[in-house]
């Protein structure tokens, strides 16, 4: 290996360099023919100076000469010469993250205060995921979407910057007006099921209770359970709200079909956690927590990219060869 300031020049093949020396060893080593006898004749040494004779001395040369080049460029391409870039560091398999966000038709209460504006759930759940989802580095992410069904929005991948285009481009209503996490939760177990159980993770956020889909919460957090996925659960939404009545200002929960209990359960079945959101800033500290809890690996793994050299000496070699064939045929 030769080393520079950018990279490093290598062979693949070196020991095919022993091929070079070949031909010349068969020279060497081959039977030398017995020269008949003949008459010795006084003008011998006019005939050896003729023109033709030294004209056919030097044909031999030039082409054994070619013929060497051409077989130097050869065995070079044979030990595969290869370029060797600078060390760049890969994304590290770490944890399979799961991301599953309620788009229900209550996700749309504006009960809780971005940057001191009235804004919907959904609206802070955003704002929030986008750190959350940039801090994942070294994670494969994924996307659930549910409503009246669970939607695969984005499968597992190392994107951050789609995923979080994808949840950006996420629309009130466009699952439906009901709430399937039983359905979500399904989607997540068949997508994950197959990944080992220390490094797969469901976060679910919703601010209601199951009231549509196949499977129920129960059901899926079994599978769940089985299959070692490990599920984070996130109530969202605020415990009082005041609302303008026929009457005057009145007080109400706004999370009052919120499924505590239910949430509660699914987390402590699988291993998880039950975290309560009644605010952005408790928002923002849930998923600080949960990047504790799941912390993202540091190791590192490098990768070394390598560009294949052996085209241009044998590409040099195949055009010497051709150069050499059209000259010897218009010389004849």
């Amino acid at each position: 290996m030769f080393l520079f300031e950018n990279g490093a020049f290598e062979f693949i093949w070196p020991l095919c360099a022993l091929f070079w020396p070949l031909p010349l060893f068969a020279r060497l080593l081959a039977p030398h023919e017995r020269h008949a006898q003949a008459l010795r004749v006084p003008f011998f040494q006019r005939i050896a100076d003729l023109p033709q004779a030294g004209l056919s001395r030097s044909k031999n040369t030039k082409t054994l000469i070619a013929a060497g080049f051409v077989y130097s460029l050869i065995v070079l391409a044979a030990m595969r010469p290869q370029w060797v870039g600078e060390p760049v560091e890969l994304p590290v398999s770490g944890r399979s993250v799961m991301l599953a966000v309620d788009l229900s038709g209550s996700m749309k209460e504006k009960d809780l205060e971005l940057n001191g504006e009235a804004v919907t759930r959904l609206a802070v759940v955003k704002s929030v995921l986008r750190p959350f989802i940039e801090r994942r580095k070294g994670d494969r992410l994924g996307l659930i979407l549910f409503g009246d069904q669970a939607y695969l929005q984005t499968p597992l991948t190392f994107d951050r910057k789609t995923l979080a285009q994808m949840l950006e481009e996420a629309e009130l209503g466009i699952a439906g007006q009901r709430t399937a996490i039983g359905n979500a939760i399904g989607l997540a177990v068949k997508r994950m099921k197959d990944l080992p159980d220390s490094e797969k993770v469901l976060v679910l956020l919703t601010d209601g209770q199951n009231t549509a889909g196949e499977v129920s919460p129960e059901d899926a957090g079994r599978m769940a359970k089985e299959t070692g996925l490990r599920i984070h659960t996130i109530g969202v939404g605020a415990d009082e709200a005041w609302v303008r009545t026929y009457f005057g200002k009145q007080k109400i929960n706004p999370s009052a079909e919120l499924d505590e209990a239910m949430l509660q359960a699914l987390a402590g079945l699988t291993g998880g956690s039950y975290f309560r959101a009644r605010s952005t800033d408790e928002l923002e500290t849930i998923y600080a927590l949960i990047d504790k809890i799941e912390p993202v690996e540091k190791e590192k793994e490098v990768f070394r990219p390598r560009q294949a050299l052996f085209v241009w000496p044998l590409g040099l070699g195949v055009l010497t060869l051709g150069i050499w064939v059209v000259v010897l045929i218009v010389r004849n």
